[in-house]
């Protein structure tokens, strides 16, 4: 079993800056992969952005060139830095881990509300 706490969320103005975390339980350099994912109200969840064992990253479009995600080791944590912030950016955010590729080895956050509003 692997425990997944997100931290960071909040309200902020358009334009504005945020970085949420993402501790997992576990050693993450092993993991498959780590995401984060977003849902806003009345929307199905979305991907945000991922990263694999080997460090490649990939992001959906929409976030391209404004949000960046990173991994720290040491640390067992991943972080999403969201620059330039849109109200449509506005959801909950969820961190998953997917240990390994067997069905069902996968694990998510309680959620992190972010707000973009003036």
């Amino acid at each position: 079993q692997v425990q997944v706490v997100e931290s960071g969320g909040g309200l902020v103005q358009p334009g504005g800056s945020l970085r949420l975390s993402c501790a997992a339980s576990g050693s993450i350099a092993s993991f498959h992969r780590m995401g984060w994912y977003r849902q806003a109200p009345g929307k199905q969840r979305e991907l945000v952005a991922e990263i694999t064992r080997d460090g490649t990253t990939t992001y959906v479009p929409s976030v391209t060139g404004r949000f960046t995600l990173s991994r720290d080791n040491a640390k067992n944590t991943v972080y999403l830095q969201m620059n330039s912030l849109k109200p449509e950016d506005t959801a909950v955010y969820y961190c998953n881990a997917v240990r390994t590729r067997v069905f069902g080895d996968t694990y998510w956050g309680q959620g992190t509300q972010v707000t973009v509003s003036s």
